[in-house]
């Protein structure tokens, strides 16, 4: 008998959720991978609904500066500056040498590629890595991205269930017609409330407000990601970003609020 949509969609969350808190937990190269994974595997995901556009991305520019970022996140090698001047020349170089198509909207969509996907996922990176500078605070890294991660779940959870449930404003119609303003309230408010507990739990780092802040990101910005990204998939004219993870679609589908958020908080927890 074949498993329903959501029954197989919960039977895969229980069998890698707990895989992907231990990666997070342990950090350092495990951890390096999986960002690196995230980022390569979203990127090609991107570049194949770009093709829908007429779009050539780069493929093997794309993945090699995808790494680059992820390796520098992890142990600084090449200043930031000079990393990113470098694959923007690098893209206009290997873009001169081709011949598939238009020259600008191929440079524009690897462009967007490596900043999106490559870049943000990097950031998932500098945030594991950011208290690394002993062994007793190494894990308050682990921890914050496993708050994040928990955090996430819950405001989509929220969002979906309260919003099939009593949804009945839209959100945002054109891009994605099943999303309300009810669900996405609920997500708001279940993201701050999980990331104030989580941080009694488990978040020595952060004060009160440093919880209330990566919640409300998470609950505003984090939802926004998932509509951006579903503004590219109705762009593209598809579903699912792939059929990669069953019940779930692609890794750009399950990763894109993470995608979005990782980079502010990244930004906050460097600032302040």
């Amino acid at each position: 008998m074949a498993l329903g949509n959501r029954t197989l969609r919960i039977l895969v969350s229980v069998l890698t959720i707990p895989v992907i808190l231990i990666v997070i937990y342990f950090g350092q190269i495990p951890f390096l991978v999986f960002a690196m994974a995230i980022g390569l595997i979203a990127s090609y995901e991107l570049i194949q609904l770009a093709k829908n556009k007429n779009a050539a991305a780069q493929p093997f520019t794309i993945g090699i500066i995808t790494i680059l970022l992820a390796i520098n996140f992890y142990r600084s090698i090449i200043d930031f500056q000079l990393l990113i001047i470098g694959a923007v020349m690098l893209v206009l170089l290997v873009e001169l040498f081709r011949n598939k198509g238009s020259a600008v909207i191929n440079i524009g969509a690897s462009l967007l590629i490596i900043f999106y996907t490559g870049l943000f996922s990097g950031t998932l990176v500098g945030i594991r890595e950011f208290y690394n500078e002993s062994e007793l605070t190494y894990n308050q890294g682990g921890f914050l991205l496993i708050s994040v991660f928990i955090t996430i779940w819950i405001c989509d959870s929220a969002a979906y269930f309260i919003g099939s449930a009593i949804g009945k404003h839209k959100l945002f119609p054109r891009v994605s017609p099943n999303k309300s303003w009810e669900g996405a309230v609920a997500g708001f408010i279940f993201a701050v409330i999980t990331m104030v507990v989580l941080r009694e739990l488990l978040l020595d780092a952060l004060t009160l407000f440093d919880a209330v802040f990566v919640g409300i990101v998470i609950g505003t910005v984090g939802q926004i990601g998932d509509l951006i990204e579903s503004l590219i998939k109705r762009d593209s004219g598809v579903k699912d970003s792939s059929n990669l993870i069953p019940g779930h679609g692609g890794i750009f589908d399950r990763f894109d609020s993470l995608l979005f958020v990782a980079p502010l908080i990244f930004i906050y927890i460097s600032i302040l």
